[in-house]
């Protein structure tokens, strides 16, 4: 087993060296490949340039005679990933780091998204201070702000390096042994507004048996939770926290993509759905809140979160959407919906409160409802009678799904 360490050789060569002696130093075997494609290599490469643009089905000479750089740094962030990808399932890799400033991180954190959850993933980088989201996606990647660039081996970049060696080797050496593996996995959605509901459900599925992984619906925490369900990782969904649409509708600052609420229906798993926090969208300080937005309804959730209510006619659009998708489901799929609100401030008395966008968000689910369960209860969302009926229904639902399947190999049998 080693330690995949990548960069582009001809120019961070020097840098990388020091990274690799330190953590030789430090015990761990390390595997250097090289991801550059223009000037000579300083160093020598365990995996060669020509082999990293081979396996993304291209060659190095048409890779460093392109006019567009873009393409060439695609084709090495393609290529890098196969090789780290191939590298883990030969058991060859069990710790991934690279450095870099805009290309390389490119490069490095492509190859890094293509691995699994747990493969210990850190990014030495220019660009780590910023908006690191398009690099991180829905993977455990820790990103280290290189602070300098990444030019030479100084006082400064001494340390950051050295850090990150003695990072990656604290990784892969105290890695934790998973001791609850068999325990099936149920994925949570939650938000703040959405808090005592899951957290009451979640007590629920887990006195029955099951493990209950509760993403923070923040656009990155909905991505993660529907690739870990298009992983094949989960045996459950309880969806209660579809906020994120209604950023992806409107333009928030924490949508999950066009996909979210799609991977369960398309794998077939049992999915308990419901409308927590579609009441808001998201956007940062008050100053930041487009000049089209405001005359809306606002709320100051803190000084860095403004919420602003959604219209009824936003409503009307978001519940068809949730009753298209939950009709396209495979498998086992109930909606459920919360009468007397669907976040902590949408109830009466609260700053949200509209039961007119209410009833058209629950009549646009409602037509809908003949390809799909759908349960109404005349309570509030954070209301103990909600999440433990959610809980409960969630958990008839996999119960009946496991009997089929083990009713089918019966019959084969």
């Amino acid at each position: 087993m080693s330690i995949y360490l990548l960069a582009t050789l001809d120019t961070k060569g020097t840098e990388v060296a020091f990274v690799r002696d330190r953590l030789q130093e430090l015990g761990q075997r390390v595997t250097l490949v090289d991801t550059g494609c223009l000037g000579q290599p300083s160093v020598t490469a365990d995996v060669s340039r020509e082999a990293v643009f081979a396996a993304a089905g291209t060659t190095l000479e048409r890779a460093a005679t392109r006019a567009d750089r873009g393409e060439a740094i695609a084709a090495a962030a393609r290529g890098a990933a196969v090789i780290a990808s191939s590298a883990l399932t030969r058991q060859e890799l069990h710790g991934i780091v690279a450095l870099g400033g805009s290309a390389g991180t490119t490069i490095g954190t492509t190859a890094m998204r293509a691995l699994p959850l747990g493969v210990p993933k850190l990014m030495v980088s220019t660009l780590a201070s910023g908006q690191v989201r398009p690099y991180v996606g829905d993977k455990d990647i820790l990103m280290l702000n290189s602070v300098v660039d990444i030019a030479g081996v100084n006082r400064i970049s001494r340390q950051i390096l050295g850090n990150a060696a003695a990072a990656m080797a604290g990784m892969v050496r105290d890695k934790l042994r998973d001791e609850v593996a068999d325990r099936p996995l149920i994925a949570a959605s939650m938000f703040g507004v959405t808090t005592p509901c899951v957290q009451q459900a979640r007590v629920l599925l887990e006195d029955a048996g099951y493990e209950v992984l509760v993403f923070h619906a923040t656009g990155n925490g909905g991505q993660a939770m529907e690739s870990l369900i298009a992983d094949g990782l989960i045996a459950g969904v309880l969806d209660i926290t579809t906020t994120e649409l209604a950023d992806e509708l409107v333009g928030g600052v924490l949508s999950a993509g066009p996909d979210r609420l799609t991977a369960a229906g398309r794998a077939g798993i049992p999915q308990l759905l419901s409308v927590g926090a579609l009441d808001m969208v998201n956007f940062g300080t008050p100053e930041s809140v487009p000049e089209k937005f405001r005359s809306r309804k606002f709320h100051q959730h803190n000084p860095t979160v403004t919420l602003m209510r959604t219209t009824p006619e936003e409503n009307q659009r978001l519940g068809d959407e949730i009753g298209r998708k939950a009709a396209a489901a495979r498998g086992p799929t109930c909606v459920m919906l919360p009468l007397q609100g669907v976040s902590a401030i949408d109830r009466s008395g609260q700053s949200f409160d509209d039961p007119a966008a209410r009833m058209q968000l629950f009549d646009a689910i409602r037509r809908h409802r003949n390809s799909f369960d759908l349960i109404e209860l005349n309570c509030h969302i954070n209301d103990a009678e909600f999440a433990t009926a959610a809980a409960r229904e969630l958990l008839k639902m996999i119960a009946a799904s496991t009997c089929g399947r083990d009713s089918s190999r019966g019959g084969t049998q």
